[in-house]
């Protein structure tokens, strides 16, 4: 696959904005392991080459172990998640997948049972920073290095 435009060089404002979005959504008080699960799993479900092999990168550097990583795409059948990242997860699947289910009222529920309504906000806005990420490497064909 062939890098298109090199997003970072051809508009330098929109990619300034694209990082103080990501600095701002770092800075929301969710912790930083379930980020990192939901950037995961928004971008497996999107098929985002480039940001599964960044974020499956930064979760084993966090420490988190590779039985749980390999686990996020199978989370709802794997025994490794906590019922809060399992609300996390269900909510990115709906929030990523919006079109097709319009974040059904189960996935809500759960949201709500785990998370405040800032947080549930706060995550809303996680996800749909890794979605804009997801579309921006994905267009541009941008893929891991080796």
């Amino acid at each position: 696959m062939t890098q298109r435009t090199d997003f970072y060089k051809a508009s330098p404002d929109a990619l300034k904005a694209m990082i103080a979005l990501e600095g701002a959504v770092n800075k929301l008080g969710l912790e930083a392991s379930l980020l990192d699960l939901i950037k995961l799993r928004a971008s497996q479900i999107n098929g985002c080459a480039f940001c599964v092999d960044l974020h499956s990168t930064d979760l084993r550097k966090a420490g988190e172990s590779e039985r749980k990583v390999y686990a996020v795409a199978v989370w709802r059948e794997a025994p490794f998640f906590t019922e809060r990242e399992r609300a996390a997860l269900a909510w990115t699947e709906a929030v990523t997948l919006i079109s097709q289910d319009h974040a059904p009222d189960a996935d809500y529920e759960a949201l709500r049972s785990q998370f405040s309504e800032a947080e549930q906000v706060n995550l809303t806005v996680a996800i749909a920073t890794i979605n804009s990420w997801n579309r921006l490497a994905i267009g541009f064909r941008k893929s891991p290095t080796k």
